[in-house]
């Protein structure tokens, strides 16, 4: 009989991915938080990761021989995909940036046959019309400005940009994924291009308090780090459908937390452009999670 006082191993899971999510919902309002540039937050905040990534998960250190070159490349999206995050963050809402970049999946719909031989299918089409019309939705009317986001429609641009990244990145480690290779590795490589990316803007540094330096270790350490380390240890108890929609707290709470740190709120038009374009997803992730007709059951 087990142990009274132990956690179920499958309870214990689904807190690892809903703390994951909190972790990587929190990074919008901290960005905003320090006074340091946007390139100086992207380098320091990636390289302070890799340190941790590579200490709370050891095989992400490896470069398999013969999958060095594809880890890199998937690297390289994933180092692209957290520069453009915090630029755009930068410039525009914390609501905006996360939900321009959730519009990942029609990307991997667009660019799926191409790189990864997969069909498309009717479904499919049906879902980038809906993503497509809620993306277009935030370049509508006036955009809301603020202290913390005063360029909108430049960061509305970035973070459509870091959509494509991110659809390249999963992409990136289905592909691993289905090779043999390792898919956490690219997380701390990824950091760690990412900090040579931003190199040649990261001096001078400047003078900052303690504040700003403790702003930066917690988005490397906790945001970065400690959320990738919570998520891999609880993907191999939990199906991928159910740790996809428990991932989804985090585009609830980005703008949430943005909005009572720094007074921030999404447009009308802005909320409901996210509101479409997570829906779809939501939808879509169910959907395909379907089983199949005639599929031995898992």
């Amino acid at each position: 009989m087990p142990d009274g006082g132990a956690v179920n191993p499958l309870v214990r899971a689904r807190l690892e991915v809903l703390g994951a999510a909190f972790l990587f919902s929190t990074g919008g309002a901290a960005i905003k938080a320090v006074e340091f540039s946007s390139w100086q937050i992207a380098g320091l905040r990636s390289g302070v990761a890799a340190i941790a990534v590579w200490l709370l998960i050891p095989s992400s250190r490896q470069l398999r021989r013969g999958k060095a070159g594809r880890t890199l490349l998937v690297a390289l999206a994933y180092a692209a995909t957290l520069t453009l995050f915090v630029l755009a963050n930068r410039l525009t809402t914390a609501a905006n940036t996360i939900f321009l970049q959730a519009t990942a999946p029609i990307y991997i719909v667009l660019l799926g046959p191409l790189l990864l031989r997969e069909r498309v299918q009717g479904r499919d089409l049906l879902f980038m019309v809906a993503v497509a019309a809620g993306m277009t939705l935030f370049f509508v009317g006036k955009p809301h400005t603020f202290a913390t986001a005063p360029d909108p429609i430049r960061g509305n641009i970035l973070a459509a940009f870091s959509g494509v990244t991110y659809g390249c990145l999963l992409m990136g480690f289905r592909w691993l994924g289905t090779r043999g290779g390792s898919t956490t590795a690219p997380v701390a490589w990824g950091n760690l291009l990412a900090l040579l990316l931003a190199a040649p803007n990261l001096l001078p540094l400047g003078t900052h308090g303690a504040a700003d330096w403790s702003v930066i270790l917690y988005l490397g350490v906790f945001q970065i780090g400690l959320a990738y380390y919570l998520l891999t240890r609880a993907m191999t108890h939990l199906p991928a459908l159910e740790v996809a929609l428990l991932l989804f707290l985090e585009p609830a709470l980005n703008p949430l937390l943005a909005w009572l740190v720094h007074g921030e709120y999404p447009g009308r038009w802005a909320l409901a452009g996210g509101v479409i374009i997570m829906a779809a997803t939501a939808i879509k992730t169910v959907w395909e999670s379907r089983p199949r007709p005639g599929a031995a059951p898992a």
